[in-house]
């Protein structure tokens, strides 16, 4: 039945989010249509409702936590917000076969970067805890000996200019940015990589009901009966997910979702050719 592929067609992100913390909402799009068969943009506000509900679950986890920075992460929404706008005016210029063509094409960056994540050692600490006073000095964001940032002017530019790249790929394609937001706070704020996961979490929720909000209001209807069921398949597979992870966490882990990537980026463009 079609409500029992819907529920385990969302199980699949969910899994694939809590096994790998981000990167894995990308599943979304493909599965909705290729698998349910609707078309890029109707697609994409789904994936944005589904991306949305799943991340605020996790940001909830990370707050008892107290694993996320709040004024950086309202910074990178805030920058999201101001960005989405443009994605969603572009995803409505763009031809039906380009735009998921083009979406392939972010696939394989995302499978690039969760490949070379996994082939480097992420350090637990912020990074700007181990540089120098030299380094830091070079460096557009610093943090005070406590570990707090300092958002500068300069700093504040660099993180907002990120997470409007966030918003618009929020807007065109439907995904969180969760895969831009975790390496941008680790490498330019000095975030430990905990805290950026949770922190991230804050970004792609509001980014993704901002976005949402603005797919509505353009006129893209959310079938919500067939959404739900997703939405409630993911967040089934996200809790599944997060205790596997505890078992299958590893280096080896994110090559083999990079390679599941690459395997949908191929079947994407092989069933684009052939229509």
């Amino acid at each position: 039945m079609i409500w029992a592929l819907t529920i385990a067609l969302g199980a699949l992100v969910g899994v694939s989010l809590g096994l790998t913390g981000g990167g894995g909402a990308i599943f979304a799009v493909p599965l909705l249509v290729y698998g349910l068969g609707f078309d890029s943009r109707q697609a994409a506000t789904m994936s944005l409702v589904t991306v949305g509900i799943t991340s605020l679950i996790g940001l909830l986890q990370k707050a008892a936590q107290r694993q996320l920075e709040f004024k950086v992460g309202l910074l990178f929404a805030i920058a999201g917000a101001l960005g989405s706008p443009i994605g969603v005016m572009l995803a409505a210029q763009l031809h039906e076969t380009l735009r998921l063509a083009l979406f392939a094409g972010l696939m394989l960056v995302i499978a690039f970067q969760m490949w070379r994540r996994a082939s480097t050692v992420q350090l637990e600490l912020p990074l700007a805890w181990h540089r120098t006073p030299t380094e830091q000095r070079a460096v557009t964001c610093q943090r005070d000996p406590e570990g707090i940032l300092r958002i500068t002017s300069p700093c504040a530019l660099l993180l907002g200019a990120v997470g409007i790249g966030a918003g618009i790929l929020s807007g065109m394609f439907g995904v969180g940015g969760g895969f831009i937001i975790v390496p941008a706070l680790v490498l330019f704020s000095g975030m430990a990589m905990r805290r950026a996961v949770g922190t991230s979490l804050l970004v792609i929720t509001i980014v993704s009901l901002t976005t949402l909000l603005l797919q509505t209001l353009d006129g893209v209807e959310i079938p919500l009966i067939t959404t739900s069921l997703f939405s409630a398949g993911s967040i089934a597979g996200l809790l599944l997910g997060s205790g596997l992870s505890h078992l299958l966490a590893g280096p080896r882990l994110q090559k083999v979702f990079a390679t599941m990537i690459l395997l949908v980026v191929i079947f994407i463009i092989t069933k684009t050719v052939l229509t």
